[in-house]
């Protein structure tokens, strides 16, 4: 859950522009996130942890600015499929215990990565 999630961005010069990949670049450092190019190409790649990156984005769509329309939607598209580390792990245990009532707490322990306290006080929670 804690790892880094990395979000492919082709051709990311040609459809922002320089200056505005330097701003996204400084903004992105401020949230510990990295957007680095990807070898010699023209492609490039940001890295960083989901929540910040959302963060991010939140900050983006706040401003509405219409030179990051290209960033914001690939992130949108590309947080959808990373939606288990953006949601807490009380939502998921939860999630998980209504989708799988008979899943162990072991099983549970080591898809939400918490604690046995965690894990007991969850099912406690949902058979009320």
């Amino acid at each position: 859950m804690n790892e880094p999630i990395d979000i492919a961005l082709p051709s990311l010069i040609q459809r922002m522009g320089g200056e505005n990949a330097k701003q996204a670049k400084m903004l992105l450092q401020e949230y510990d996130c990295q957007l680095k190019r990807v070898r010699r190409s023209r492609n490039w790649l940001l890295r960083g942890d989901a929540k910040m990156i959302q963060s991010c984005l939140l900050r983006w769509q706040a401003d509405n600015s219409e030179a990051f329309r290209y960033l914001i939607h690939k992130i949108e598209v590309s947080l959808q499929n990373h939606a288990d580390k953006l949601e807490p792990i009380e939502v998921k245990l939860q999630r998980l215990i209504a989708q799988y009532p008979n899943m162990t707490l072991t099983e549970l322990m080591q898809l939400t990565n918490c604690s046995v306290a965690e894990v007991r006080l969850a099912r406690f929670n949902a058979e009320i």
